[in-house]
């Protein structure tokens, strides 16, 4: 199974995800980050701010970044 790293970046600094995680498929891997993007804004939300700017980084094992999601797009904010 492929390995994924998974680094929150705020455009200033990068949090470095040491382990990774064994996953199926790049999806699995997309799916995975958007979990894990929706848990920080909701610990975040507990805090009272969230930051949208951050984002969750995929990489492979080759370190190439396979994809990206962003916080703003891991939720739906209404009025």
């Amino acid at each position: 199974m492929p390995l994924y790293f998974f680094h929150l970046r705020d455009g200033e600094d990068t949090l470095i995800d040491g382990e990774g995680l064994e996953l199926d498929d790049i999806e699995a891997a997309k799916a995975t980050a958007l979990l894990q993007a929706r848990g920080i804004v909701s610990h975040d939300a507990l805090e009272g701010f969230i930051n949208l700017a951050q984002r969750v980084d995929v990489l492979d094992e080759t370190g190439a970044t396979v994809c990206s999601v962003a916080f703003e797009d891991a939720v739906r904010v209404s009025r």
